[in-house]
């Protein structure tokens, strides 16, 4: 069975995968991308990687709309259960099987605080090991980190790094990323969403597929690719 992921804009993400819908980050209102995405997007699981209000987002809308269970680290778990959300709580390095697949939360180089100031621990990247036996990495947030070298051993059908800069890694260390990872598909996320993080996809595509094995295909909001 295929893996569809869709790229709703900045870092919100999308799965279907063995009939259920996941989705990533979800922060649509007030976001370029955002249109009316919050209150018609469906939602089985939704996975927050940290507190930030441009990924956390809508999470609580959605799951109390959805009856979705949010998929976080535990203090972000804990800030989302007192609002009446279901939760499933993890810890970095830890994972669990569920009906989507295995999902494990990675390190990522980033803060983590709610949008009311609260303390929302450590922030996550995913590791997802689909019930097809597909593996993808979305790396959340993140500076550059050499450990990624022992996530790309896992041996990853698709990394989704973000390459904007200023908060996260940007378009050179976002490259190196891609040569630790060795995934054989790269999507860039988390830039051009505002002018601090405006880059250039298509001149980093070309250098990821002139310097590497690895293919890149740029998603516009909305888009989708089939695993």
């Amino acid at each position: 069975m295929s893996i569809r992921f869709t790229y709703f804009g900045h870092a919100s993400l999308g799965l279907e995968l063995d009939g259920m819908k996941v989705l990533v980050d979800p922060a649509f209102n007030d976001m370029p991308h955002g249109g009316n995405l919050a209150e018609t997007l469906e939602a089985d699981y939704i996975c927050v990687t940290h507190g930030h209000g441009d990924h956390i987002g809508d999470a609580v809308a959605i799951a109390q709309r959805t009856g979705a269970t949010v998929i976080s680290n535990f203090e972000i778990c804990n800030w989302l259960a007192k609002q009446g959300v279901k939760t499933s709580g993890q810890q970095l390095g830890g994972g669990r099987s569920y009906p989507f697949g295995y999902l494990k939360l990675t390190l990522a180089l980033h803060g983590s605080a709610l949008p009311d100031g609260s303390y929302g621990g450590n922030p996550a990247g995913l590791l997802l090991t689909a019930n097809n036996g597909k593996k993808i990495y979305m790396a959340g947030d993140t500076g550059l980190f050499g450990d990624m070298s022992l996530i790309g051993e896992e041996g990853l059908d698709l990394a989704v790094l973000p390459i904007g800069d200023n908060y996260t890694m940007g378009p050179a260390d976002a490259l190196r990323a891609v040569k630790l990872l060795q995934a054989k598909l790269v999507v860039p996320i988390h830039y051009n969403t505002w002018g601090l993080i405006a880059q250039d996809p298509q001149a980093w595509k070309e250098r990821v597929e002139a310097e590497t094995s690895t293919r890149c295909q740029i998603l516009q909001p909305g888009e989708s690719l089939e695993l």
